[in-house]
């Protein structure tokens, strides 16, 4: 016998979410961020050069490097991908722009994934809420459709996404993919076949993504995983649909296939187990869980309780054991690599189809202690924003404006008047939804997660807007490539020493200087040191009677990392 369900749910409650506002609000999401910066240091501009040596013809596809350096995370495909996108759009299109469009899509993938994916598992006999005596409770599709909107409203609002969802690496393409993996699962009771063909896209494109094996161990725990609640099934079918065997084994087949082209391809990141938990740095990871997956997490955890009846019966709980399993894989993969954020990254749709089995067991105490908190955390933020960016322009109040000047001497703030409008828009629609929800509005169930998601959208939209020039001022490595640009002629290679890779890439992506391979034979007129500190020491001893120093190019806020420019007697 099944446990009963723990939702209360009306037909009143499960009102749909206007879909103009739910696709303005992803569409501003994932503009904002891509759009009207330059590729940033570290992995994104590292990500960016290596699709354009691939675009330019001056590196291999299947084995993409950049001034004879490999890829520091293995992957192909996001690297295609931007390439194949910048051959083709940029004649017409800017190549920060064109480079990104595919990023794009694959954030707005992973969002729709999202939504199919909590609808179908909201689906489930089981998910449903209790029938009323009288009847009036929510219909199977009109119930479905609202916790979809909030799951994707969860997703939206976890604060991790907002940055690593926006660069142009392997770890956005790594999301989709492992959302669609999360929708081919979902999917499969429902529609065994389509819901097949999406999961083995998913597991493929996470392989060559370099995840083989978050790849493998979702792919093979979820067909346990259907294998197990297949045989558990009532004998009268009153649960949901046993999936096709058939697709089980073809999706076996694959991760075994894709083990297998992980090796060929080397897309293996570390040699093997096994790891140490007492290597973990616990606080720092707990810490990290905690601001990263805000707010969804404590809404999955407030689900699984309320659902946990549930949880232990393999007869009904299909639409809780795989976002589960998803998100347990997930979080114990991150222990074992260092860049365990873009790993969590991977965790996020499951995590926000949990949040959102809340909504329908969140009394109005809990879900009105979300909405004050929603509103006094991002009103803070937005505050924050706009009170620095009035310091930088006006410079009252004394002390942000003192803070900016001490640690970015050389920014000059501007205004930009498109960028100044459409931060007043966000601001005033965001006192517009505070206002809204403060009303009489308890009956849509997705209510407790418009605030959370509103306020990520305001705060990541008035950073993209008032604070881009600040931001883009202190993350690019332009300026530095174009300085060195100038100082070295077309056609004129150079010699590296101590660079590190998004220095390099930025060299190559924005200055398209022509830096030859470490140890290469070819002997270049030019020659380019990395200096610390004020009295620009190296690592590299240069000698002086082969090299003449030309010029020292000094990031506008590292200073204490400069770049040597040498030119040979």
């Amino acid at each position: 016998m099944s446990p009963t369900s723990p939702a209360l749910v009306s037909q009143d409650g499960v009102r749909r979410l206007a879909r103009s506002v739910l696709l303005l609000v992803c569409t501003v999401y994932v503009l904002a961020g891509f759009i009207g910066r330059d590729a940033w240091r570290n992995d994104d501009v590292v990500a960016v050069a290596h699709m354009g040596e691939i675009a330019a013809g001056h590196s291999s596809w299947l084995r993409p490097t950049m001034a004879g350096q490999g890829t520091e995370h293995p992957g192909l495909l996001p690297y295609w991908l931007g390439a194949a996108s910048l051959k083709l759009l940029s004649p017409v299109v800017h190549p920060d722009i064109a480079v990104r469009i595919p990023f794009m899509a694959m954030l707005i993938l992973a969002f729709a994934c999202t939504w199919y994916g909590t609808y179908y598992l909201a689906r489930a006999p089981a998910a449903q809420p209790v029938r009323f005596a009288f009847g009036g409770e929510a219909k199977p599709k009109d119930y479905a459709r609202a916790l979809a909107d909030g799951g994707l409203l969860a997703l939206i609002a976890c604060l991790g996404l907002a940055k690593l969802g926006h660069e142009s690496t392997p770890a956005v393409a790594q999301l989709a993919c492992a959302s669609l993996l999360f929708l081919g699962y979902c999917l499969r009771p429902w529609r065994p076949w389509q819901g097949s063909f999406a999961a083995l896209v998913g597991v493929l494109g996470l392989t060559l993504c370099g995840a083989p094996e978050l790849a493998i161990l979702l792919c093979a725990g979820g067909a346990l995983l259907e294998w197990l609640q297949g045989r558990a099934q009532d004998p009268d079918g009153a649960h949901t649909p046993p999936p096709s065997e058939p697709g089980l084994a073809l999706l076996l087949m694959a991760a075994a296939a894709c083990g297998l082209i992980a090796k060929a391809c080397g897309l293996w990141q570390t040699p093997g187990y096994p790891w140490s938990l007492a290597e973990v740095q616990w606080s720092g990871y707990a810490q990290m869980l905690v601001w990263f997956m805000w707010p969804a997490w404590p809404m999955a955890i407030w689900a699984l309780w309320s659902w946990r009846t549930h949880l232990m019966n393999m007869r009904s709980n299909q639409h809780l054991a795989w976002p589960t399993l998803c998100v347990l894989v997930v979080s114990l993969a991150s222990l074992r690599f260092d860049n365990a954020d873009t790993t969590l990254l991977l965790a996020l749709p499951p995590l926000a189809a949990l949040a959102a089995f809340s909504l329908a067991t969140m009394n109005r105490q809990v879900s009105a202690l979300v909405d004050w908190f929603a509103v006094l955390f991002f009103s803070v933020c937005g505050i924050v924003i706009w009170v620095v960016w009035v310091a930088m322009q006006t410079g009252i109040p004394q002390a942000p404006a003192t803070n900016v000047k001490r640690l970015l001497p050389a920014f000059v703030p501007q205004v930009i008047g498109l960028e100044l409008l459409l931060a007043l828009a966000v601001s005033l629609a965001w006192a517009g939804l505070v206002h809204w929800r403060s009303g009489r509005h308890r009956k849509a169930i997705w209510k407790s997660l418009v605030l959370p998601a509103g306020g990520a959208t305001l705060c990541w939209l008035l950073l993209a807007t008032l604070w881009m020039p600040l931001l883009d001022f202190a993350q690019s490595y332009k300026s530095v490539a174009l300085q060195i640009q100038q100082r070295i002629p077309d056609g004129e290679c150079a010699h590296t020493a101590d660079l590190d890779r998004y220095e390099i890439a930025a060299l190559r992506w924005y200055g398209h200087v022509k830096l030859a391979a470490p140890y290469a034979l070819e002997s270049c007129p030019w020659l380019l040191v990395q200096a610390v500190g004020d009295a620009y020491q190296t690592r590299t001893s240069v000698d002086p009677t082969h090299w003449a120093l030309v010029d020292t190019v000094t990031h506008f806020v590292v200073y204490r990392d400069s770049i040597l420019v040498y030119q040979r007697r």
